[in-house]
């Protein structure tokens, strides 16, 4: 009474004094009334035999409810501790030294700074954020992508806090410091998170706000009845069966009820790469019946690439790539990138034509690479399979380069933003779960139309501002839809601040993750699927968590009171209605774990 359950007593008077009742009001009530009342049983007997009632004692009342609710605290914060395990895991990503590259002297990670250089061994893990300024390697992002093939990084690429070098050695140039990393940024994220609350939480509370001078008065009404219909004799039967409805209806497991179902789904979702920012986003991601997706770096990959090639079986790529990287033209990068095996060699005379394309000399023999008028300037023509293979590639919204010399017509190249190889699969489970996918975009609808009939999307508005994308959601959202946007870039963060759920692609800018509710780490539409699932899964949980909650104080009631007594002459004791308002704890936390232990089927 007066140590572990000293706390409920203190608590109960701060919130007497600014007039509310909690937990704690029932709790102290309880326990203080069954004390009380047992204390002058033993050292005043007469002051009951007086008045012939019978002096029975409660202690044993009051010190096991005071045991079983200190029980359910202890559930409570195993839960929470156990739901913060994916925090703990991320933490414990990020080493507490580094290498210096000049003199490989170890420091702490306190005394880097932006700028630094550092030495990142083999099978080390990356210290901070920054750019390789010196080597190649192959780096396992897994930790903080989900992708479980490691990604080759050189000269100028970016590298994340936490993952892990697998080959070479590499100098890092460290462009942030240990609390702006992309790590530390998750870590703070999920624990914002787990902090906040979700919309039925604030309807729990105002339940629980009147829900607890609703207890106080069944109690004394439990009181009055057993005095006024049993008379005298049946006042200490009052004052237990007043003490149970106490007990039994302390709504410990109302209060962990939504708590521990979102602690856990949040952990469930940095897991499995899907990072909650909000705990709104979380419940309402359940009942999305429409996701509405950008189509550059979210349904395709977000960078160009050569998707189809067709060459001339006697021509030489190595002048193509000389050519192109030379070449400022946006797609030249790709082109290089996609001839990387072919020859070094040196090109002269190269000569930029605007809106055309390339051209430059080798071996005293031109050569160029361009659009089909730049073909047309060099009186190259086409055969008919070319002809019909650059419609096919025009058709499918690609861009077409013709690469020629001044003899012959040498390949044709199509480039395009590829799609994701995991994206109509996707869209075709959130289809088969009742779903209806749309695609919003501002490139032109020729593109657009391709990349979404090779998804299976049909609904596709293209050519759209980033207002009039979030026009599009509020549309959508008047004819009735709960939507989900899903982006990656600055034009689509106003859309997602619109939709009622909004996810954004980990590799997208910082605007939309700030604005996003959930941030896909995999950067896949898997990712959505996920997302969705463990809304579903936490929900579901969430409403069986309130159900255990409500069912013990719905049937538990009435029998504290002494509904069956006239029947069967049954009293519910106050040791066991504490331990009834224990189970329910117990109840609610074990199906919140549970959580833990779902697959939640995306792959």
């Amino acid at each position: 009474m007066f140590y572990l359950g000293r706390h409920f007593f203190v608590r109960a008077w701060l919130r007497l004094k600014i007039r509310e009742a909690n937990m704690d009001t029932l709790v102290s009530l309880s326990t203080g009334v069954a004390f009380v009342y047992s204390s002058l049983s033993m050292f005043v007997p007469s002051l009951f035999v007086r008045y012939d009632l019978d002096p029975h004692i409660y202690f044993e009342a009051a010190a096991v409810i005071i045991a079983f609710i200190s029980l359910g605290k202890f559930l409570e914060f195993r839960a929470t501790r156990q739901s913060g395990e994916a925090i703990e895991k991320l933490i414990g990503l990020q080493p507490s030294t580094a290498t210096l590259a000049d003199d490989n002297r170890e420091v702490s990670i306190a005394e880097v700074y932006p700028g630094m250089f550092l030495r990142v061994k083999p099978g080390e893990r990356i210290p901070l954020d920054g750019n390789v300024r010196e080597g190649k390697t192959w780096i396992d992002e897994s930790a903080i992508t989900g992708e479980s093939l490691p990604v080759v990084k050189e000269q100028g690429d970016t590298v994340f806090a936490g993952t892990i070098n697998q080959t070479g050695s590499f100098v890092l140039e460290v462009t942030k410091d240990g609390s702006s990393t992309l790590l530390s940024q998750i870590v703070d994220t999920v624990s914002k998170a787990q902090s906040s609350k979700a919309p039925i939480q604030h309807t729990v509370d105002r339940i629980s706000t009147y829900f607890v001078p609703a207890v106080l008065l069944v109690a004394i009404f439990t009181l009055v009845i057993w005095w006024v219909f049993g008379g005298p004799e049946y006042f200490s039967k009052g004052i237990v069966a007043a003490i149970s409805v106490l007990v039994i209806a302390c709504p410990c497991a109302l209060g962990l009820a939504t708590p521990t179902a979102i602690m856990v789904g949040i952990g469930k979702g940095a897991e499995n790469g899907v990072l909650v920012r909000d705990a709104r986003g979380l419940q309402n991601a359940a009942k999305v019946n429409l996701v509405v997706l950008d189509k550059t770096g979210t349904i395709t990959e977000g960078r160009p690439q050569v998707v189809g090639s067709q060459f001339s079986a006697n021509a030489d790529c190595a002048p193509l790539k000389a050519l192109e990287k030379q070449s400022e033209h946006p797609l030249a990068a790709a082109i290089v990138l996609f001839l990387d095996r072919e020859n070094e060699i040196e090109i002269n005379s190269f000569q930029s034509i605007t809106g055309k394309g390339a051209v430059a000399h080798h071996e005293g023999v031109l050569f160029g690479v361009g659009n089909e008028a730049l073909l047309r300037d060099y009186g190259i023509s086409l055969s008919e399979e070319q002809k019909a293979q650059s419609l096919n590639w025009a058709n499918e919204g690609y861009t077409v380069v013709y690469y020629f010399s001044e003899k012959q017509q040498l390949g044709i190249l199509a480039l395009g933003d590829k799609v994701r190889e995991d994206s109509a699969k996707a869209i075709s489970r959130l289809q088969a779960m009742g779903i209806e996918v749309h695609m919003l975009t501002g490139d032109h609808q020729l593109t657009a139309n391709a990349v979404a009939r090779s998804v299976g999307i049909e609904t596709v508005i293209s050519g759209v501002l980033p207002s009039e994308k979030a026009d599009y959601i509020l549309k959508c959202q008047e004819r009735g839809y709960m939507v989900a946007m899903v982006g990656d870039g600055i034009n689509d963060a106003e859309a997602m601040a619109k939709a009622n759920v909004s996810m954004a692609m980990s590799s997208g800018t910082d605007i939309a993750m700030d604005v996003a509710d959930l941030t896909l780490m995999k950067s896949n539409l898997k990712s959505v699927l996920a997302a969705i699932k463990l809304s579903k899964f936490t929900v579901k949980g969430l409403r069986q968590n309130l159900f255990w909650a409500f069912i013990y104080n719905i049937v538990g009631i009435p029998i504290a009171a002494g509904l069956l007594f006239p029947y069967w002459g049954f009293m519910l004791s106050p040791m066991i209605a504490g331990a009834a308002m224990a189970a329910s704890s117990v109840s609610v936390v074990t199906n919140s774990l549970r959580l833990k232990a779902s697959k939640l089927g995306i792959e």
